[in-house]
């Protein structure tokens, strides 16, 4: 390879991270952007051959402009690079290999879509066995991703936000006008964060072209030359070997202006059909002019077959035998046209020179070509999935054999490539007669399609596609026009259209003949689910009692499961906190009883009862039917339910303090919501993220702050739950920012208003804790004690332990505040207390460590010690970062002075170490209930525990260990 010119300081860059690949304070991906022929692919040839040197394993890949209908064709081809560098086996790459494969060929039947071919699931298993290749080190370089599958783009935009753990480093390259905008997005985004190094490559200048051109060319010429190429290297030397051959193409003679490919300026005429400048093109085509007629044949079947082009297929497509093939794509290969590929098939030098090729191939022998490419997939016993892009390429008018292929081929790729499925039964419907006898079958495809295009994220062009449908259907078909509104209000939903969705639903429901009882429960529960979203739940109850009704005249417990789960969900919200959990009861009790076939259709009502439970603080029971209900959705392929039960696990592992699974039930939530295009979903996946950043990342950290902003601006400025919940963390993440402003006018704006009318009722205590503490922050006690008075009525009416705790730490504050140092430490302990019945490991630490330093403060040494202890092994062991710093912080107003509490009195909550040190006092049961305002038999249980925990067989074992640590000396 000749040496490269140029591109010293990105070399340099490129060096520092081939050093070290995958060291965290690096950035983890390289972004190499430029013009056509700027030099990309050369500094990613260089980068490749330096990471060989340095003993890293290198994969290289190239996105297709032709294959772009292919899934997953970008990685694939990455991973049968078995050159210099490149693992030739290994159960990694085989890994890799087999994954991808069942990516681009999985069942049409979802229910035999294991979770390893999920599309979601997919792009994690890529990033694991990326690491796995990078023991020694690891360079994924990624040629012209803007021609990438959106297969391919969705997996990159996987790893450029989730990037492979270890010593693995990715490298893409790719011109930016022609690259979509959310990918672009993806990687701005990254490169603001730092985790991606952004490189833009300019053109030559004058003395690096003069280099470039070598001692061949005068140095006046090369300066000519440089002026009329702007630097741009392949320019250059296509004008270098229009000089040395005397030619003066035009477009390209010296002293004008090469023209841009892509650009719609008056040079635009001078483009040759391929998109490349008339007088490019003629050089590229030059040396083809002498092939011979079978050599042609050969480099244009070549050019038509893509990755198909192995020995035997072209032989089969140009009718030359394996012998005389052999000769001619010898003779091709020693001119450097043709280049071997791994595996034994052949490729053009230049996916230029492909793009020329194919474009200047007559169109009925381009036809013929891909016909003739389908016949002999076909006759091999190829998959639809292999014969679908020469099947298309093919089609010239109706035809219903090459249509089936067409559509089993969209039912393969729809788990894991919904975009070219969409493509896919969009090409048979272009084609297919618009005659009555066909309207099924064409409303069959539109519903697949439009399912397909709303999972890709196309949810415009996928509501449209269902209006027409709706609409055409009229009277005549009214079970397709019931399915098509039924998926068309998923999608005004998912746009933030909910009215729109409830005015289609209740227009259908409308109808008569109506819909089929179990069409209209479904119809109801959707309008449910529309008016929760919008904040307005106590509209939609007589619409959910009416489908709770039907569906039990029906006799369908499936959907009687998912009507109690939604009123369930809608009462909890609204802090009906008796009626939800009646119909949370009715819901387990069902549901548990159904098969998994059973909840299939209906796997909202998971979602619901999920939810319901979390806001009712019965995590045991949402976890169960989380987890029953994330392996329905995968082994069906119900991504629509996925980001609800990911974002409810979420939550649920914050609250309980797990926070790694909690950020990556969150992130998975998010790569779907962001795939799903729905900007509302966005917000509220983005929301429950910025409560686990916030509480997951370093005290100081600014990731909460910014995914918070990015959550509000998704979430949009309406009303719903998915904006006000957006609003609610943003002013969290702000108040720990240190801006208490910022927090009180976020949390108004949750709220819709000082008064708050439009926060959740279930959630209001917690928010009006952190505004009370916010307003002491900001030196406005009124308002602080406004704020702690409005939670303790809120929090009494809910009855909810989580709830009365957060009012109860309010009130501390104020307490606090005000000097009131023993009150604050009774209203501490009591919210610990509270934290404790009810399972918010995370929220117990977080009062802990605010209630020690004030036990300290009234000569409690020990048991402040005792509290911070607690404290800090559930924070150390639920990787709450920002509670670990914290602890950090107040340790020495804590600790100092303070013998070493045992690991087995550590173990005690807040209220257990109390009753321990009455213990010690001497004080009896009775009297120790009477003491803490207790039943007897909540000391009992409460001793049960101590000496479970603390490893002590009886009352006095329990008596001595704490006066021996000094927690039974009334101090």
């Amino acid at each position: 390879m000749a040496e490269l010119v140029g591109r010293s300081s990105e070399l340099a860059r490129l060096d520092a991270l081939l050093a070290e690949p995958g060291r965290p304070e690096l950035p983890r991906v390289v972004d190499v952007v430029g013009e056509p022929g700027i030099g990309k692919s050369r500094l990613l040839d260089e980068v490749c051959a330096r990471a060989r040197r340095r003993g890293l394993t290198v994969l290289r890949g190239r996105a297709t402009q032709y294959e772009q209908h292919v899934p997953f064709q970008l990685f694939t081809d990455a991973f049968a690079d078995t050159g210099p560098g490149g693992p030739a086996a290994g159960p990694a790459l085989e890994g890799a290999r087999s994954l991808l494969h069942g990516g681009r060929h999985a069942p049409g039947d979802p229910s035999a879509a294991g979770a390893a071919a999920a599309r979601f699931g997919l792009h994690r298993r890529i990033a694991e066995l990326l690491t796995d290749l990078g023991g020694r080190g690891l360079v994924l370089a990624l040629d012209d991703l803007h021609w990438a599958d959106p297969a391919s783009r969705e997996l990159v935009d996987h790893l450029v936000r989730h990037p492979a753990r270890g010593k693995v480093l990715l490298v893409v390259a790719r011109r930016e006008r022609q690259t979509p905008t959310a990918l672009t997005a993806a990687l701005t985004r990254a490169a603001d964060g730092g985790t991606v190094l952004h490189l833009a490559l300019q053109p030559f200048s004058e003395r690096e072209s003069v280099e470039a051109l070598g001692p061949g060319v005068p140095e006046d010429r090369a300066r000519q030359l440089h002026a009329a190429s702007e630097g741009n290297p392949l320019y250059l030397f296509a004008l270098v070997h229009a000089h040395r051959t005397g030619a003066s193409p035009r477009g390209l003679a010296p002293g004008s202006h090469p023209a841009d490919p892509y650009s719609a300026g008056p040079d635009r005429a001078a483009l040759d059909p391929a998109g490349l400048p008339g007088g490019l093109a003629a050089l590229l085509l030059e040396e083809l002019a002498t092939l011979s007629e079978p050599q042609l044949r050969v480099v244009e079947a070549a050019a038509a077959l893509g990755d198909h082009a192995t020995p035997a297929l072209l032989s089969s497509v140009t009718g030359l035998s394996p012998r005389d093939l052999e000769g001619e794509t010898g003779a091709l290969a020693a001119r450097d046209v043709l280049r071997a590929r791994p595996g034994g098939g052949w490729v053009l030098r230049h996916p230029l020179v492909r793009a020329l090729v194919h474009e200047r191939t007559a169109p009925a022998l381009r036809t013929e070509l891909h016909r003739r490419a389908a016949r002999e997939l076909a006759r091999r016993g190829a998959p639809a999935t292999e014969r679908a892009r020469h099947v298309e390429a093919s089609l010239t008018g109706w035809d219903p054999r090459a249509a089936e292929v067409l559509v089993e081929a969209a039912a393969r790729f729809a788990p894991t490539a919904p975009a070219t499925a969409a493509h896919l039964l969009g090409v048979v419907l272009t084609h297919m007669p618009d005659t009555p006898d066909r309207f099924a079958r064409r409303g069959e495809l539109v519903l697949a399609r439009a399912r397909a295009l709303g999972v890709g994220g196309n949810l415009r062009e996928s509501r449209d596609l269902l209006h027409t449908l709706i609409e055409t259907s009229g009277k005549d078909h009214p079970d397709l026009r019931t399915r098509a509104v039924a998926q068309c209000a998923v999608m005004e939903r998912y746009l933030g259209h909910s009215p729109e969705a409830g005015a289609l639903l209740r227009r259908e429901l409308s109808r008569d003949p109506g819909p089929s009882p179990a069409q209209a429960v479904s119809l109801r529960l959707a309008l449910g689910m529309s008016a929760l979203l919008t904040a307005s739940y106590p509209a939609a109850r007589a619409d959910v009692a009416q489908a709770l009704a039907l569906a039990r005249a029906d006799d369908d417990p499936a959907g009687e499961a998912a009507a109690l789960a939604l009123a369930a969900l809608g009462e909890a919200y609204e802090g009906e906190t008796g009626t939800a959990a009646r119909f949370a009861d009715e819901a387990a009790s069902l549901t548990d009883a159904l098969t998994d076939p059973g909840l299939t259709d209906p796997c909202d009502a998971l979602v619901w009862l999920a939810w319901a439970e979390t806001l009712l603080e019965r995590y045991g029971d949402a976890e169960r039917h989380l987890a029953r209900g994330l392996g329905i959705a995968r082994r069906t392929g119900q991504l629509h339910v996925l980001p609800h039960l990911l974002t409810c696990r979420a939550f649920v592992h914050v609250t309980t303090c797990r926070l790694p699974s909690a950020l990556g039930a969150a992130e998975e939530a998010e790569s779907i919501a962001r795939a799903a295009g729905s900007d509302g979903l966005l917000g509220f996946t983005l929301a429950v993220k910025t409560l686990v950043l916030l509480l997951a990342r370093p005290l100081g950290d600014g990731g909460a702050v910014a995914t918070g902003e990015e959550a509000v601006t998704a979430a949009g400025g309406g009303k719903g739950w998915w904006s006000s919940l957006a609003w609610c963390m943003l002013g969290h993440a702000t108040y720990a920012s240190g801006d208490p402003y910022g927090a009180q006018q976020a949390l108004v704006r949750a709220g819709g208003g000082p008064e708050l009318p439009a926060l959740q009722p279930s959630i209001r205590p917690g928010q009006l804790d952190t505004l009370a503490a916010a307003a002491l922050a900001a030196g406005d006690t009124a308002e602080a004690a406004r704020r702690a008075a409005q939670a303790a009525e809120e929090a009494e009416r809910l009855g909810l332990d989580g709830q009365r705790a957060a009012a109860l730490r309010a009130e501390a504050t104020l307490a606090e505040h005000h000097g009131e140092t023993d009150r604050a430490v009774r209203l501490l302990d009591a919210a610990a207390a509270e934290y404790v019945t009810c399972g918010q490991a995370l929220w117990e630490a977080y009062t802990l460590l605010r209630a020690a330093p004030l036990v300290r403060r009234t000569g409690q040494e020990a048991r402040a010690a005792a509290m911070w202890h607690r404290a800090h092994r559930i924070a150390v062991g639920g990787g709450a970062r920002l509670l670990v710093d914290l602890a950090e912080l107040v340790r020495p107003q804590v600790l100092a002075g303070t013998p070493p509490v045992p690991a087995q009195l550590a173990e005690l909550t807040a209220r257990e170490l109390e009753v321990a040190r009455l213990v010690a006092e001497g004080l009896g049961n009775q009297d120790i209930a009477a003491r803490l305002h207790l039943s007897r038999r909540t000391v009992e249980t409460h001793l049960s525990a101590i000496y479970r925990k603390a490893s002590v067989p009886s009352r006095a074992a329990l008596a001595g260990l704490m006066t021996r640590v000094g927690l039974g000396t009334g101090t």
